[in-house]
């Protein structure tokens, strides 16, 4: 099951109210659900240590498709270190320091797949 997004007022592209009891807003289609091949993926792959209790963790950005893809993507690398993770909001999170590991495992899948940070 998958919880909505909240409504803001920016999501209605500036209608803010009508009089017209007939109208119905019509949202339009979100691009990021869509398949996005492996070699189109542009993946960021950092190490992050901010709120987190001085732990590290592996963080993987720039994910592009459905949450579905994403879950996988997550659970191959998370079975390749061999470690925990968790994957929403088009990241997913390794526990411990894995860039060079993750890096390789991305590059073999046909991903396009930068280091960033320090």
């Amino acid at each position: 099951m998958k919880k909505d997004k909240k409504k803001v007022l920016n999501d209605f592209g500036g209608i803010m109210y009508s009089t017209d009891p007939s109208y119905v807003f019509e949202e339009a289609a979100d691009g990021t659900e869509s398949d996005v091949p492996n070699g189109q993926q542009d993946l960021r792959v950092m190490l992050d240590k901010k709120n987190r209790g001085g732990k590290a963790v592996t963080l993987v950005t720039g994910f592009r498709g459905p949450d579905l893809a994403l879950a996988e993507l997550a659970k191959l690398l998370k079975s390749k270190c061999g470690v925990g993770g968790s994957a929403k909001d088009g990241s997913v999170l390794i526990q411990g320091d894995f860039r060079d590991k993750i890096m390789e495992i991305l590059v073999k899948e046909g991903y396009k797949a930068k280091r960033s940070g320090g």
